[in-house]
């Protein structure tokens, strides 16, 4: 028998009042991971990201590309305004949802300080890059 997700994934129940809230990739964020990556042996991470009240610029404003295989962005709270490589501005609000095509580049033009996002991301071990902006932006 083949090793299938069914056989190495196990369950997980995140439970709210039990969160905990720690810093990562952006500064003016605090992340809440939600057990899916140890979930899934590493095949998805899954976390809740809030604005943390800190008004300072970090390197994911600038032009970056994330090496994943999908990333969806659901908006929890608030709104934030992002550019994307051939896609333009768009402003994401509660309750839109974003899905990243693998290696597009983007970056966060501003976001209010409610905003908060449910994010899944395969690999959950991905990498962040800065990158040279687009051509034309």
């Amino acid at each position: 028998m083949t090793d299938t997700a069914h056989d190495t994934w196990h369950f997980v129940h995140s439970e709210a009042d039990k969160a905990k809230w720690t810093p990562g990739l952006r500064e003016i964020f605090e992340y809440r991971d939600l057990g899916i990556k140890e979930g899934t042996q590493g095949n998805y991470v899954a976390h809740v990201i809030r604005h943390n009240g800190r008004k300072v610029a970090d390197a994911v404003q600038q032009w970056h590309v994330h090496d994943c295989d999908f990333q969806l962005v659901y908006v929890l709270n608030g709104w934030a305004t992002f550019e994307y490589e051939g896609q333009g501005q768009h402003t994401i609000r509660k309750g839109d949802c974003i899905h990243q095509a693998p290696g597009i580049k983007h970056r966060e033009i501003a976001c209010s300080e409610d905003f908060e996002v449910l994010e899944i991301v395969s690999p959950a071990n991905f990498k962040t890059r800065l990158v040279d902006p687009p051509q034309g932006s």
